[in-house]
């Protein structure tokens, strides 16, 4: 059963990121009725919203997009900025649904940013904390305390994942609406931009669910050490 679950830990993000990957190159090859690219689609959006103020930018790289606060800006990768496609469209949409959230205080996306730094430390710092640990436990056969603090600091981690997923789904809801009640996808087209915001949504439900195995194992470790 150990085993089974370190197989489920590992490859679930893995066939999660290998969906969206496929389902975005699916999707990338049809073109929206209207010709509009990701770019304008963001504009038009965060225009009808009221938040003007917003800057959309070109960023290089694959399904790199992303909404930065600290400076406002609205990211859209090679992919998606000049690209017509409904994949295209449903990713700049959501984003810009990062940007609504943001705008109204949307309270989980408020709860993650405060998050963020704690969750970004513990993340770089929690596995060699572990290792130092282990270490020590294993020179002294004393249980170290560094194996709580790193536990401690995962969990950290955890949460910051829980705390992104209503951000995630919520994000995607307000695109697919926008897209739909705007006119800026047909009703044939809809469903296609569903399917990549989906798939794109499993990917931070394959982390999390890794990461709650990854937890049970630590923990689970920590109980036989102490027996």
């Amino acid at each position: 059963m150990n085993w089974l679950l370190i197989i489920i830990m590992y490859a679930l993000p893995i066939i999660a990121q290998i969906n969206v990957t496929l389902t975005y190159k699916k999707y990338n090859k049809i073109s929206n009725s209207r010709g509009l690219t990701g770019a304008d689609v963001a504009r038009r959006i965060l225009d009808a919203n009221g938040l003007t103020d917003v800057k959309i930018e070109h960023i290089p790289g694959n399904l790199t997009d992303h909404y930065d606060p600290r400076d406002n800006t609205v990211r859209l990768s090679d992919t998606v900025y000049g690209s017509t496609s409904v994949a295209a469209l449903g990713v700049a949409a959501h984003e810009c649904g990062h940007v609504c959230q943001h705008a109204e205080n949307y309270a989980p996306i408020v709860l993650r940013s405060k998050v963020v730094p704690v969750a970004s430390v513990c993340s770089n710092l929690w596995y060699l904390i572990l290792i130092a640990g282990i270490l020590i436990t294993s020179l002294t056969a004393r249980f170290s305390p560094l194996i709580y603090v790193s536990i401690i600091m995962f969990s950290a981690v955890v949460v910051f994942q829980l705390v992104t997923l209503p951000t995630e789904f919520n994000a995607s809801s307000r695109a697919l609406k926008t897209l739909e009640s705007d006119a800026i996808l047909d009703s044939s087209e809809i469903p296609h931009a569903r399917k990549v915001l989906t798939a794109a949504a499993l990917t931070y439900v394959a982390s999390l669910v890794s990461s709650i195995i990854q937890l049970l194992r630590l923990l689970s470790m920590v109980r036989g050490n102490r027996r």
